[in-house]
């Protein structure tokens, strides 16, 4: 019966990796520019750096959460 694709820590890890890509998305985050005005803040180096590798890092992290093999206590044998 609890033969499932992932296990608690999976879970935990999608929820951190979830996590990390909303904090990139919110650090890309800004106000934008107005015709005829312009906003020197679209081209700063959080909005142009920080904020995609901090994104990649979460999906990253994403994928392994994924890939990660569950531990299956139950069919361990004890070795001799």
């Amino acid at each position: 019966m609890d033969n499932f694709a992932f296990d608690k820590k999976n879970y935990i890890l999608l929820a951190i990796g979830m996590l990390i890509i909303v904090v990139g998305f919110i650090l890309m985050s800004g106000s934008g520019s107005e015709e005829g005005v312009f906003n020197p803040e679209i081209f700063s180096v959080r909005r142009i750096r920080v904020a995609p590798v901090v994104s990649l890092v979460g999906f990253i992290f994403v994928m392994y959460a994924i890939m990660h093999k569950p531990t299956n206590k139950d069919k361990q044998e004890p070795t001799k």
